[in-house]
């Protein structure tokens, strides 16, 4: 147990942990919004593309390109740490026009979920991949 409490107590363990959580907050929420959003679009892509939410005006097969880019590859770049900060921020857009757009008029409980997933990419364009990236291998 002493080795353990020196382990996480040991200052260069702080780095170590946060990098951890950094790992784990990319893969989880980078994969929820792979798996649960950007799939479903690219795979009924044909379906979707007439009556997609078009926010910005213009058009829904663009919006429906940009929300793919945003949730499928981004997203996957995302999990693997790959340019961590440049592409969190097509995610960070893509929830806010979520919340502010196409949602304006809905009550606050439809804008939470899409808030929800804008403040950790938020985070991550402040904070980094973390040290268990592609960006920390390519940074050596």
């Amino acid at each position: 147990m002493k080795a353990l409490i020196q382990k996480v107590v040991d200052p260069g363990s702080h780095d170590r942990l946060s990098s951890i959580g950094l790992l784990l907050l990319r893969v989880f929420l980078g994969g929820f919004m792979l798996f649960a959003h950007g799939w479903p679009k690219l795979a009924g892509f044909a379906d979707k593309s007439g009556g997609f939410p078009d926010p910005l005006g213009i058009g829904s097969p663009a919006s429906l390109t940009l929300a793919v880019f945003a949730e499928v590859l981004c997203a996957l770049a995302l999990m693997l740490g790959l340019l961590t900060r440049a592409v969190a921020i097509p995610l960070l857009i893509t929830m806010v026009v979520a919340a502010f757009l196409v949602h304006a008029d809905d009550p606050f409980q439809k804008k939470e979920f899409a808030l929800l997933y804008a403040i950790p990419f938020l985070s991550l364009i402040f904070t980094g991949a973390g040290s268990f990236s592609v960006d920390a291998k390519l940074k050596k």
